[in-house]
């Protein structure tokens, strides 16, 4: 077992493990999710302080226009420097201001503040500017103001560098990576229970199978997920197929020696009595005695190797589309003694193809067993060979002159080994239960029944194949 576990675990046919997978893809799309947190993490910061900022700097203007008056055609400025004071919060930042007329004439203020990209209107207008070597937002009013003696339009220009945005952007961005670090490491952490959880099925699984005997295949009885219910399915199948193939291999065995056991020892026995033999004549008949037991040992040879091809063959089950009339014709010449004289047959076959889903060489098998028993035990009679066609089926049916069979060996004899009552010698009892073997292996079925003039027709239903 230490052995098998070794293998298992060293095997390098191996294309990698599951858990590894699960933690590579759930760990690349945290990830991604995590980058695409911080993104947006980051452009809310920066959303959020430009909101603030820039509601200050509004402030600041329109707090700054409403201090505008004109008298007698000249443009007074009461400067109120607690609007400036608004955005002198921000230490680190620096303010600049301009109040001019509707012809850029500068009033008060910083004279070479960039223009705005758009005419001034009575909305407050935001943009963004290079100005004295930094980055500077401004905003920029308008009003129009009237005197008893004249009127005119006034515009409120006031901008701040951002460096105050930056660190309350960038105070935002690193909260929400730690916020995200934490909630990743969590995630993470979250993942890897999830894994060993759905796992845990694969390792009881692998314990189990693990701690087996080789001989062991009972299904297994473990409690799996609905997703592993079918690969547990399969596998219970594989391992009673396993199962039933081993039992089929270990009777075969057991009965193969015991039926070879017999005829050997005959064999040796009488080997030894023609050595002790001094007549010729008593000699000779105990060198056909041998001949004798060793033609039927090696017939039972030959049954024993094809029941064991059968065997092996039904269970692979790689059919194929077969013409089921020319393997006929192929058994019946196989299966006919080449020496005189021949028997005769009377062959029913239709030239066109019979065509059905299945194995040429078993369905060839299971026909020469059928005719050599009709040659062997059907009488001096016709042979007779019919292939006709039903709606779902080829029927072929085999039928002797012989003594039949009797009620109680009619299901009987489809047993290995087993024969019926009054068979002539000779036979191994395999040519029926090879015949049933095959025809159950292709979905047919097979029927044996008296004559009524004497002699035995055996019957064969296999499933046709439908274009």
């Amino acid at each position: 077992m230490p052995a098998v576990r070794a293998a298992m675990t060293t095997d390098p046919r191996t294309s990698g493990s599951i858990r590894h997978t699960l933690w590579l893809y759930l760990g690349a799309f945290l990830a991604l999710f995590a980058v695409a947190l911080l993104f947006g993490a980051r452009a809310y910061g920066q959303r959020a302080a430009n909101r603030s900022y820039d509601h200050l700097l509004v402030s600041s203007a329109l707090s700054i226009i409403d201090s505008v008056a004109l008298v007698e055609a000249q443009w007074q400025v009461d400067l109120p420097y607690a609007a400036l004071d608004l955005l002198a919060m921000a230490p680190e930042d620096r303010v600049f201001y301009r109040v001019s007329d509707a012809r850029e004439q500068t009033v008060t203020g910083y004279a070479d503040l960039p223009l705005p990209p758009h005419a001034p209107s009575d909305r407050p207008q935001l943009f963004d500017a290079l100005y004295s070597g930094e980055q500077v937002r401004f905003v920029v009013v308008s009003r129009r103001v009237s005197s008893p003696s004249a009127q005119g339009e006034v515009r409120v220009q006031v901008g701040q560098t951002r460096r105050a945005r930056e660190a309350l952007a960038q105070d935002m961005v690193t909260r929400a990576l730690l916020a995200i670090a934490v909630l990743s490491l969590l995630s993470l952490a979250l993942v890897g229970l999830g894994v060993h959880r759905a796992l845990r099925p694969l390792v009881r699984m692998e314990r189990e199978l693990a701690r087996r005997e080789p001989s062991d295949l009972k299904p297994l009885d473990a409690s799996v997920p609905r997703e592993m219910d079918r690969m547990v399915g399969a596998l219970n199948h594989f391992m009673g197929r396993l199962q039933g193939s081993n039992e089929t291999l270990r009777a075969f065995m057991a009965e193969a020696a015991h039926q070879m056991r017999t005829p050997l020892a005959a064999l040796r026995a009488q080997a030894q009595l023609a050595l002790d033999e001094e007549d010729p004549e008593d000699m000779r008949r105990s060198l056909h005695a041998i001949e004798r037991n060793a033609t039927h040992m090696s017939r039972l040879l030959n049954q024993l190797l094809s029941d064991a091809s059968v065997i092996h063959r039904a269970n692979l089950q790689r059919f194929a589309p077969v013409d089921l009339a020319e393997t006929v014709h192929q058994a019946l010449h196989e299966a006919l003694p080449q020496a005189l004289p021949a028997p005769r047959v009377q062959l029913a076959v239709s030239a066109q193809a019979a065509w059905l889903h299945g194995d040429a060489l078993l369905l060839r098998e299971a026909i020469k067993n059928l005719i050599d028993n009709a040659i062997k035990y059907g009488g001096d009679g016709t042979l007779q060979v019919a292939l006709t066609e039903e709606a779902q089926h080829w029927v072929l049916t085999v039928a002797d002159h012989g003594p039949g069979i009797a009620a109680a060996d009619a299901e009987r004899v489809f047993e290995r080994f087993a024969r019926g009552e009054g068979a002539a010698a000779g036979g191994a009892g395999l040519g029926l239960a090879i015949v049933k073997r095959v025809v159950d292996s292709h979905g047919g079925r097979i029927d044996l029944a008296n004559r009524v003039d004497g002699g035995l027709v055996a019957t064969l239903h296999l499933p046709r194949m439908h274009p």
